[in-house]
């Protein structure tokens, strides 16, 4: 969607120095740039990048001189290339309607301005809210209900009872609502503990490729608004997943854990059974935290066990040294009489 350099400054909330008139239609890295498209810089250190780029308008820190183009500047030049990117690159959006491959139960509802792709499988009391887009392959099971404006990508899989808030983006083979990995031992075998709970997702929450979410065994599965999942990630049974969070690919959650607002856990983290990570916590990537485990709030922990960054760095640090360290204790031994 094109529009004015101007009418983008305004959008954003920023002061423009130059061309407000500069049509716009698309976004770039300098390099690469077209004349009709936005870079941003967020340091003095990327001037001559932006200077040298062919695209005539700039997202820049504020007090940042760049000769020859129409400047936007901003607080965080980041923060409002990607807000600009919303406005300049619309995500493209199929017509309403209903594929005729598809098969859509008589007693599920579909708001206005629905669109239901190829091959798509909709069981009885199923709720699409107005404005979604269920795309090819998916299967929402019976009693399942995703809210207004959610997209979700091909071979994407709800089980029955999955509820998903306004504005949620889920990509291709993800399920949500499958059993949790709940077993008790007696009588010589594992019996399986009722999986019989929900998941209820929250509004503008994003899941990435291949992400499993559990339903709860009794209760049910959180996933908190604004919330972002990488891909690969598996959440399990009776997890609740606070406001903003982030979880990165392959970070792995156990049953009845808990995290706060704003948590962020790196790629390949996991957490065991009935953890508690409280609000702003973050664990570094390969952290495992222990069942049971509480991390106080705000705290940074890495390794495994995860302990304090400051801790592990120390202990880090002193690990490198330990080859040399065996070599002097072995040396001062063949020195004994």
């Amino acid at each position: 969607m094109s529009c004015t350099a101007g009418e983008l400054a305004k959008f954003l909330g920023t002061t423009i120095v130059g061309d407000g008139q500069l049509a716009l239609s698309g976004v770039a890295m300098p390099e690469n740039a077209r004349a009709e498209d936005l870079i941003y810089v967020d340091s003095p250190r990327h001037q001559k990048r932006a200077e040298d780029s062919a695209a005539r308008c700039v997202l820049a820190p504020a007090g940042l001189q760049l000769k020859g183009k129409t400047t936007l500047f901003a607080e965080n030049p980041k923060f409002a290339f990607a807000k600009a990117s919303a406005r300049l690159l619309p995500e493209f959006a199929p017509p309403p309607g209903i594929h005729p491959t598809a098969i859509v139960a008589s007693s599920a509802r579909l708001g206005l301005n629905v669109f239901v792709g190829p091959y798509v499988v909709i069981e009885d009391e199923v709720e699409i809210g107005a404005g979604s887009i269920v795309e090819a392959f998916c299967f929402l099971g019976r009693g399942s209900a995703i809210g207004e404006k959610c997209r979700l990508h091909p071979r994407v899989t709800l089980y029955a009872k999955a509820r998903l808030g306004e504005d949620v983006e889920i990509h291709s083979g993800v399920v949500i609502g499958s059993d949790g990995f709940g077993y008790v031992f007696g009588e010589g075998r594992h019996w399986k503990f009722p999986q019989i709970g929900t998941v209820e997702i929250g509004d503008n929450v994003e899941i990435g490729c291949n992400t499993t979410i559990d339903r709860g065994s009794l209760g049910a599965t959180r996933i908190a608004a604004d919330v972002k999942i990488d891909n690969l990630v598996q959440v399990g049974h009776n997890v609740s997943v606070g406001e903003h969070s982030i979880l990165v690919s392959q970070a792995g959650i156990s049953g009845s854990s808990s995290l706060g607002v704003g948590v962020i856990l790196g790629g390949q983290v996991g957490l065991g059974d009935h953890c508690n990570l409280e609000d702003g916590v973050i664990v570094g990537g390969q952290g495992g935290v222990l069942s049971g485990k509480t991390i106080r709030r705000g705290q940074t922990v890495w390794g495994t066990p995860a302990r304090p960054l400051e801790q592990f760095k120390k202990q880090y640090a002193v690990l490198a040294r330990l080859p040399k360290l065996i070599e002097r204790v072995e040396n001062l031994e063949k020195r004994k009489p």
